[in-house]
């Protein structure tokens, strides 16, 4: 491991790349403790106090949302505006031909994903700010104060997006999700500080915290064996004569991962549920948002239900936009493969398309019983001051995992030996 850190920065590329990548995230941490002007520190520290469904926003926003600082907003438009679009690609024949017509059709996709985090980031900017001044902890009022800090936050979450984007082309790893990583480990340590505070007073139970921690560790382990596990199906290619060359006669296989979208569903399920949750925020005046905001609540029974269902539904979508077994069956027939036992063509899709049911619905399935079960446990330990359920686990994990693979690419392309040991 230590060796490979070594041959790592001794790649000039690699080295620019990671140094690139850790000034990014830091640039953003510095970010998240710039706040916004005309706020009361004392009511905000007050309000977050609470915890419930603030503490989980506040936990993908690394913290700034408890600053109120510039990036108030996190990352959490760009997300809900991906969602849209890649719903509505699946739906409108214009977006998925776009999608199809290769690397400037994406690039438009991409364009009006901007373009749509945009206009969500105005839109939770102004309820945001609208939801502060209920609350009592805006020390300013008007419209003009309004607008500035409407402006203000919707700039700093097009900053990250920019900033996400940065590290994705000239970094290492996916900028978006490392982003939410950085801002979730920046939790981390003063949550075990204020956890171990309450424990020196007697109100948290030291037996529990530590019946908790150890299932946490179980669940990174459990995790880090699944992200890695997979399906191979096997592959023949027929052996083709060209002059005096034979080519083909190799086997190989097909490679599909039992968690195929990753940490993706895991972050797409979180923003679904927080939008209507934030709405209900907005709204405290209102007897249904707040039989709104209790019924979403991160602990109750709703809450996880629905998150379950929405982490099933997001593994299958993503698993259809990301992975196409008639492409996949159409490529293998033009190139002379075929998977032993199975007739080329329509059957050969059919084949993968039930493998790829079947795998992805055991993903699906643990994906969710991961995110919820650590909930229950906050439930049953009454342990609520370290708010890292499921939902960070499985973050933090399967992004760490995705960049050290990306890393141990890298690497192996120079010929060295990667991090992962296989």
């Amino acid at each position: 491991m230590w060796e490979s850190l070594v041959k790592l920065f001794r790649i000039p590329d690699l080295k620019r790349r990671v140094i690139f990548t850790l000034l990014m995230l830091v640039v953003f941490r510095i970010g998240a403790h710039i706040p916004v002007p005309g706020i009361d520190p004392k009511a905000l520290a007050n309000v977050f106090s609470r915890g419930g469904v603030l503490g989980f926003l506040d936990m993908f926003a690394g913290g700034a949302l408890s600053n109120f600082s510039i990036l108030a907003l996190g990352i959490m438009p760009y997300i809900n505006a991906s969602i849209i679009i890649q719903l509505l690609t699946s739906v409108v024949p214009q977006l998925e031909e776009l999608a199809k017509s290769g690397e400037e059709g994406r690039d438009k996709i991409a364009q009006y994903t901007r373009w749509g985090a945009i206009l969500l980031a105005l839109v939770q900017g102004f309820g945001i700010t609208v939801w502060m001044e209920n609350l009592g902890v805006v020390m300013a009022t008007g419209w003009a104060y309004r607008f500035t800090v409407i402006i203000t936050l919707a700039a700093g979450s097009m900053f990250l997006m920019w900033l996400g984007e940065l590290i994705s082309d000239f970094g290492i790893g996916n900028g978006i999700s490392l982003i939410i990583f950085a801002g979730i480990v920046a939790r981390l340590m003063p949550q075990f500080f204020r956890t171990f505070s309450l424990i020196r007073l007697g109100e948290v139970n030291p037996f529990l915290f530590g019946i908790a921690l150890v299932v946490a560790v179980f669940i990174v382990a459990f995790v880090v064996e699944f992200q890695e596990a997979q399906r191979k199906i096997p592959v023949q290619y027929a052996k083709r004569v060209v002059g005096r060359r034979v080519y083909g006669g190799q086997s190989t296989h097909i490679p599909i991962r039992v968690i195929q979208g990753g940490v993706i569903p895991i972050i797409f399920a979180s923003s679904v549920l927080l939008f209507p949750a934030t709405l209900a925020q907005f709204f405290e005046g209102s007897g249904f948002m707040k039989s709104l905001a209790n019924a979403l609540s991160p602990d109750s029974a709703l809450y996880l239900t629905l998150y379950a269902a929405l982490i099933i539904f997001f593994t299958y979508f993503y698993t259809a936009v990301t992975f196409n077994p008639v492409d996949l069956a159409e490529n293998m027939k033009k190139y002379g493969g075929f998977i032993p036992g199975i007739r080329p063509g329509r059957p050969t899709v059919e084949y993968i398309d039930r493998c790829l049911t079947r795998i992805t619905l055991w993903g699906a399935l643990v994906l969710a019983f991961i995110a919820v079960v650590p909930n229950i446990l906050v439930e049953l330990t009454k342990v609520t001051t370290f708010y890292f359920g499921g939902t960070a686990i499985l973050i933090m994990v399967g992004v760490a995992i995705e960049t050290v693979t990306q890393l141990e690419a890298q690497l192996l392309m120079r010929h060295y030996e990667g991090f992962i040991r296989r």
